[in-house]
């Protein structure tokens, strides 16, 4: 009985956790919050109608932490929920080119997530329209193993080489002109049936959280989790806050969220997926008049683990971040083209926008080409020219007026080229515009300077690449 005492203190001893242990790993649950967009594109065009099956793939991996969760290519399954009138602003362009169709948008939801080996997970997602812009198939694929601390070494590396190299993968690149030329034949018609395009994106946010279960992570492979990202990484992320060169001021809060976990030289883990990174808009310049295109500049200066995610105890101490995070890329939203600069601002430009002048004022003299025939007095027939320059001004309706009267022929060419030049000549340019999770790139660093106009003299006269020579 007397060494009752001692046995009782030994098993209460040995009953308490092992502190060591506890810190050898970290379990880690693998959901996908809502909120999270699915970037999703079409397989096969849907008609615009009520209750109209869609199907379409992811056209980006989905993560979870650090983890691919479901692979670029899954399948996903809806319908069309709802049918609604375009803006009236858009109705008014399409009735001043001849297309008298009550244009609608279909918006569709997205209710199942087909995983490769087969397995349906029941999803629930935002009813949401089509973008603008398209999936572009042609951009390098990344590899199917799994990511992150979790995958394999291998898998690791090439993850940090795709996303240094690859710019979004659905930056629109003139895909599928076939169906494009299609289109504009269908818009050309007072009357048509109305389509959404194969290859049209879908940003589908999940309505509902999406369970993965969960993994076991050694602690040794979160020490640098929420530090400074080293110079001139790279990270994918989407915009959380829109922001536009016409909307959008100097100072205004801007968040974004990380889609993708950002990883070092070595293979750990610095920021998983759903780190929130804010900021401020520090340039705006709308566009001007004669196609000048809108300007917008913004960096990022914060960064802010998911919830529940904490840092080591080892590491734990307050981080400074020494380096900005600025624009390095980002997708279009299909309206205009936009061009990223060294020092992170963003610019719409347009590179063609002078064919459609020179090609209408072609068809416009075509229309009003009426040779005199010197033997017969009577000028020469020109269906082709008149029936050309009814159709490039007034669509379809304007071909039928112009086989009628040579006045209609010519008064529908020149109207087409007044409208070419006003469009693309002497009309605003395109705003820079990003959308609610408009997917961007975001490198860490310090951001070049341009060069002063002393230094860009300097190397003028010298012919040198430093200002700097000792």
């Amino acid at each position: 009985m007397r060494y009752k005492p001692f046995f009782t203190l030994f098993l209460v001893i040995t009953s308490l956790p092992f502190r060591g242990a506890a810190q050898d790993s970290v379990q880690v649950p693998l959901i996908v919050s809502s909120g999270t967009p699915l970037r999703v594109y079409l397989t096969k065009r849907i008609s615009k109608r009520l209750g109209e099956p869609v199907e379409g793939k992811l056209l980006d991996p989905v993560y979870a932490f650090d983890r691919r969760v479901a692979p670029a290519g899954s399948v996903v399954l809806g319908s069309v929920v709802h049918v609604k009138p375009v803006p009236v602003r858009q109705r008014a362009f399409a009735i001043l080119n001849g297309d008298f169709t009550p244009l609608h948008e279909a918006e569709v939801q997205f209710t199942t997530l087909v995983l490769p080996d087969g397995k349906r997970i029941p999803i629930h997602t935002v009813e949401t329209p089509g973008l603008n812009s398209l999936a572009n198939l042609h951009a390098k694929k990344q590899t199917n193993q799994n990511m992150g601390v979790m995958g394999t070494a291998k898998a690791q590396v090439k993850n940090q080489i795709e996303t240094a190299r690859q710019n979004l993968s659905d930056t629109v690149r003139a895909p599928v002109k076939k169906e494009r030329l299609e289109d504009y034949l269908w818009a050309k018609l007072p009357y048509h049936p109305q389509y959404v395009r194969r290859l049209t994106r879908f940003d589908a946010e999940l309505s509902e959280p999406l369970q993965f279960g969960g993994e076991t992570i050694s602690a040794k492979q979160m020490d640098l989790l929420g530090t400074q990202p080293s110079s001139n990484s790279t990270a994918r992320a989407r915009l959380a806050t829109p922001i536009g060169s016409d909307c959008s001021k100097r100072g205004d809060p801007i968040e974004a969220i990380l889609s993708a976990p950002l990883l070092s030289s070595d293979h750990q883990l610095i920021l998983p997926e759903g780190t929130q990174l804010t900021g401020k808009v520090t340039m705006t310049h709308r566009a001007r008049w004669f196609h000048r295109g809108g300007q917008l500049r913004f960096d990022f200066e914060g960064v802010k683990l998911p919830d529940g995610v904490e840092r080591p105890e080892l590491a734990r101490a307050p981080v400074l971040f020494q380096t900005l995070g600025f624009l390095q890329d980002a997708e279009p939203d299909g309206k205009a083209q936009i061009k990223a600069d060294e020092e992170g601002g963003v610019k719409a430009t347009e590179s063609t926008r002078f064919l459609a002048p020179v090609l209408a004022a072609f068809v416009a003299s075509r229309a009003a080409d009426n040779d005199i025939n010197k033997t017969t007095g009577a000028p020469y027939p020109n269906n082709a020219g008149h029936t050309l320059g009814g159709a490039f001004g007034f669509g379809l309706f304007g071909a039928a007026a112009a086989r009628f009267s040579p006045t209609f022929a010519r008064a529908f060419g020149f109207y087409g080229l007044a409208w070419s030049v006003f469009r693309n000549v002497v009309a605003r340019g395109q705003e820079v515009e990003f959308p609610r999770n408009a997917g961007i790139e975001i490198r860490f660093g310090a951001r070049e300077q341009p060069p002063s106009k002393i230094q860009t003299l300097h190397k003028i006269i010298t012919g040198s690449g430093s200002v700097n020579q000792h």
